[in-house]
Order: C-alpha cells, then structure tokens, then sequence
C-alpha cells in the first residue's frame, strides 16, 4: 500500500477518491432498488447489470489505487464484468423492443447494416442481412462470446501469471501477455460491433426510451475503461510518463489511470441514474403480435 508513504495532498486525493467510490455505490444501490420496485421482471436484472458496470469498475479502480499490487486482478475483475455488460446491453434493446418474437414481427421485411463500427464503419461495399432468427442469434452470440472466453482468457493469465510466464504490460512478442491482449481485443471489437449492428436499427424506434443517451454512456465507458487505460499504458511502458520513486513508469501509468476512471465512472454514475430512472412508454406492439411474457406489465 502507498498510503504509508503520502503527503498531505496525497492523503486528501486519496481520501477524496475514495468518497467518490463509496458514493458511486450508494447511488447504485439506490438505484438497484428503484429499478427492483418499479421495472418489470423481465427487464429487471438487465438493467441493474448495466448500471453496476460503472460502479464496479470504480471500485476495482480504487482497491488498485491503495493496492497497486493488486492492479493485474482488479483490471481483470473489471473487464469479465464489463464483457457481461456488453451482451446485457443487446439484450437490452431487444427486450426494449417488446422481445425477439415482437422485433422479428415489426422488422419483418427489414435488413441489418452490417457496415458499422467498430470493424467494418468503412465497409460500405458490405451487403445488407435480413433480420431473422438466424441473423439475430449470431448477434447475441457475437457479444455472449466475449462473455465466455475473457473469463477463460483471464484464467489462463493467471495461471501463467504463478508460473512466472506472464508479466502485466509486457509488449514482447516472445512473451503471452502481448498474444493474450490482441486476442481479448478481438473479441472485444467482435462484440461492439454486433451491439453497433443492433443500436443502428433501432435507434430511431428506441428513441422514445431514450436509447441514444443509454448508448452514448455504454460507449463512454467502453473508450474510458479500454482506449484510455491502454494508451496511458502505452505511454507509461514507452516511459513518455516519467517514473516517481517509489513508483516506475508502468506502475505511476496504472496509478494515473486508476484515478481518472474513478472521477469518470462517478460521473458516469450519476447520470445513468437520471437517464435510466426516468418513465418511458411502453411500445405499441405490431398488429398481431403479442409481447414476450413478463414484458406486459406496466412500470408504476
């Protein structure tokens, strides 16, 4: 622990750091009572999920900022979380839909533009796919798959982590640490990019529940949580940032990126409660389809 060694600045940075991760799940738990008491069943557990993402990211971030031994198994910890996040959103929006068999219904004749981002957003040549069952289970397998295999990812990396085989940060070809990165970032890419598939058909239908706002903070925390942690790594291993004893270049890079994603996810925090807390009408279904069971009860 650093705590030991901190000035008087340090110790309020750090105490005020923590305030704001203790807040952040106050707010959480707040909100996951509201969300228990007032949502339909069906749509419960999704949500509370979604909006835990930012709240646990904070607090694996704090315990890595007064244990920076811990950093490799709390950035672990966050990114299994987040990969269930991932696919809770797809699902999100199909059941804010009414349900598969109501989307199959209203997009009866409607096709997926699959030339989005993050892979294929300059793709333009891509052909359209029609919306069925079969085009919709490999969507839900894109994101349910980076659910599975981080995990199991995150598992080999810690058991060549106790064999001395993996070092965190370590961008040699040679070693696994750099191989099990891209492979998890591929996977990764695979996943957004089925949930970009699904948002951009849906957007306009959705915005009555205000799903841009919804996605706009998914995606906030996707850049925060992944492209901003790995470019101040990239600066820290390049030693762009300087090391200050008792701290190296990697270590004071984890630290830096710790903080600013407490600051952000509470901020994140905050206004996924507002955003989410709000009453939005239920869609008409379309003539002669009927919504999936638990989707008919009306929020109070």
């Amino acid at each position: 622990s650093l705590s030991a060694g901190l000035d008087l600045p340090g110790r309020f940075l750090f105490a005020t750091l923590t305030l704001m991760t203790l807040i952040a799940i106050l707010v959480f738990i707040e909100e996951a009572v509201y969300i228990y008491r007032k949502i339909p069943s069906s749509k419960r557990s999704i949500i509370i999920w979604i909006n835990a993402a930012a709240p646990v990211i904070s607090t694996t971030s704090c315990i890595g900022m007064w244990v920076p031994r811990s950093t490799m198994f709390t950035d672990f910890t966050a990114g299994i979380f987040f990969a269930i996040v991932i696919h809770k959103f797809l699902m999100m929006m199909i059941k804010e839909c009414g349900g598969q068999k109501v989307l199959l219904r209203r997009f009866e004749n409607g096709h997926f533009t699959i030339s989005t981002g993050p892979c294929c957003c300059c793709c333009l040549f891509l052909p359209r796919v029609p919306i069925t069952r079969q085009t919709l289970f490999w969507l839900k397998l894109g994101t349910f798959q980076l659910a599975v295999f981080r995990p199991v990812l995150v598992f080999l990396s810690i058991v060549l982590w106790t064999n001395g085989n993996y070092v965190l940060y370590n961008s040699s070809p040679k070693g696994p640490a750099l191989w099990i990165s891209c492979f998890i970032g591929a996977l990764t890419l695979f996943a957004l990019w089925a949930v970009g598939i699904m948002f951009r058909k849906v957007r306009i239908l959705l915005k009555c529940k205000n799903i841009i706002p919804k996605f706009a903070l998914y995606q906030f925390i996707v850049i925060l949580n992944h492209l901003q942690t790995t470019i101040i790594n990239i600066f820290a291993t390049q030693k762009i940032i300087p090391c200050a004893p008792p701290l190296s270049s990697t270590a004071r890079g984890s630290y830096i990126a710790q903080q600013l994603l407490i600051m952000e996810m509470f901020l994140i925090t905050v206004i996924s409660r507002v955003v989410y807390r709000r009453k939005y009408h239920d869609l008409e279904p379309p003539e002669g389809a009927a919504e999936e069971p638990g989707d008919k009860r009306q929020p109070p």
